[in-house]
């Protein structure tokens, strides 16, 4: 009986066809941006830790206050589907930073196609 249900337990799990990615984007936002405008900034990061340390040491390294943390990233993508926070100087807002889990390589939809009814 033991047996029967440690076989259950060793059945193969069916994982997504996706690999979870994570994309970071810096988006300047707020009146600055009207006298400098600039694209979006997107870099993808197969790891939520290595696109956080990232984000920490860019913000260190301009001397931006450090507001991002792994534990508040990880939370607010595991229960919104993405973190977001804006940085100010004086009141106005300068640039967001904003992390979302995206699929990489996701399952294809079936588009909708019916079966040929010719080969029946």
């Amino acid at each position: 009986m033991n047996d029967l249900q440690n076989s259950d337990l060793k059945q193969p799990k069916i994982r997504p066809s996706g690999r979870i990615i994570y994309e970071v984007t810096i988006q300047h936002v707020g009146s600055l941006n009207a006298i400098r405008q600039r694209e979006p900034t997107i870099i993808f990061f197969s790891n939520l830790r290595k696109a956080v340390d990232a984000i920490t040491a860019e913000l260190a390294l301009n001397n931006w206050p450090q507001k991002v943390n792994y534990t508040a990233v990880y939370r607010g993508v595991k229960q919104r589907g993405f973190y977001s926070c804006d940085f100010d100087v004086v009141g106005t807002r300068v640039f967001r930073i904003k992390v979302v889990a995206q699929v990489l390589n996701p399952a294809l939809p079936r588009l909708g196609i019916d079966e040929n009814p010719v080969n029946r």
